[in-house]
């Protein structure tokens, strides 16, 4: 019956795939052009050079660490809409350590990742306490959260971190930066940067956690029900504000990564589309951890690819947004999916011993 059932669960995202390239293909059609062409580029472009091919999972970094951080408050029973917040607090941290800390790249760099890191945690931890302490919803607070930190950017950047332009931090140094010279020489000058092994390290940690450890255990039991935990003699509000804080920690790395990786500065009022698309992925990945590596791979390859898609063939570039949304709506709707499943192989019944 186990396997039976995880055959079933893995068959949703498979199925909101398939449907999401059915309903793109209808569109690219309409348009007068090959589908099966189109597809070639759209899911093929990213294998055609070094560069794009880096780009990918350059792209796929921040959305590994953001589709993390949703997944680990999902499963630990908590709703993680903040990311982007989280994600935008952990890029200011980051910049601010790599302008104004004076110290040598080997010192920088890990204390770049450890500040971007802490600030996710803290950012996290606020909504975590009001969920506790209050029981003020997590959804709301980590919305509020979310344009609290674009105004504390507003804020800082151009009053201590500015450039010559006020809409946009310094230069980040390249000491400060998680770039490295001989990566960029090897993939043609590409975004890849040391981001891509912290973010899958913290997807082996993540799956420790949740599979491994009393923690995990602990925090997915309080998750699913607040009360028989607290009469089981689990700490239930101490371990929602860990949980929180962990989902805050990832998203906030993610800002190390994109801040200090993927881009050179920090733009102001601009909150980074990352963390709600790693709502996404963390749906398409069916709340895994390796589950979340491969949608965003997926997605990564699609953001890659819709650029060339256009400029081959000339079919606008919001088709493959409109594929993504298909299949964002249809993981996000899996009941339904669940139900043509039961309908169409209906599940047989175990006999009892």
């Amino acid at each position: 019956m186990k396997a039976k059932h995880n055959w079933r669960t893995w068959a949703v995202p498979v199925i909101a795939v398939l449907f999401g390239l059915v309903g793109g293909a209808i569109l690219i059609a309409l348009t007068g052009k090959n589908p099966f062409e189109a597809y070639g580029w759209l899911l093929g472009g990213w294998l055609r050079d070094i560069r794009r091919f880096s780009d990918t999972f350059a792209i796929a970094t921040q959305l590994i660490l953001t589709g993390l951080s949703v997944t680990f408050a999902f499963r630990t029973g908590l709703f993680n809409i903040g990311a982007a917040g989280q994600m935008l607090m952990g890029g200011l941290a980051a910049t601010a350590i790599g302008l104004l800390v004076p110290l040598p790249s080997y010192l920088l760099v890990p204390l770049v990742v450890l500040g971007a890191t802490l600030a996710g945690a803290l950012w996290g931890t606020l909504p975590g306490f009001l969920k506790a302490q209050f029981n003020v919803h997590e959804v709301v607070s980590t919305i509020m959260l979310n344009w609290i930190a674009v105004w504390l950017v507003a804020w800082i950047v151009p009053t201590w971190l500015k450039s010559n332009q006020e809409t946009q931090s310094a230069r980040l140094p390249l000491a400060a930066s998680l770039k490295m010279d001989w990566l960029s020489e090897l993939t043609n000058q590409s975004s890849l940067n040391l981001g891509l092994v912290l973010a899958l390290v913290a997807t082996v940690i993540i799956a420790i956690i949740l599979k491994r450890t009393t923690l995990g255990f602990e925090l997915k039991a309080v998750g699913f029900n607040r009360l028989a935990a607290e009469y089981a003699g689990m700490e239930d509000k101490r371990n929602i504000v860990v949980s929180m804080a962990i989902a805050g920690a990832l998203a906030g790395l993610a800002g190390a990564t994109q801040y200090a990786g993927y881009a050179v500065n920090l733009q102001i009022q601009v909150l980074p589309s990352q963390g709600f698309d790693g709502i996404a992925v963390a749906l398409l990945g069916n709340l895994t951890p390796l589950g979340v590596v491969a949608s965003s791979m997926f997605f990564g390859i699609l953001y890659t690819s819709r650029g060339l898609m256009n400029a081959a063939l000339k079919i606008p570039p919001e088709i493959s947004d409109t594929i993504i949304a298909i299949i964002i709506y249809l993981s996000a709707t899996s009941i339904l999916i669940h139900r043509l499943l039961d309908k169409l192989t209906p599940r047989k019944e175990e006999p009892h011993d």
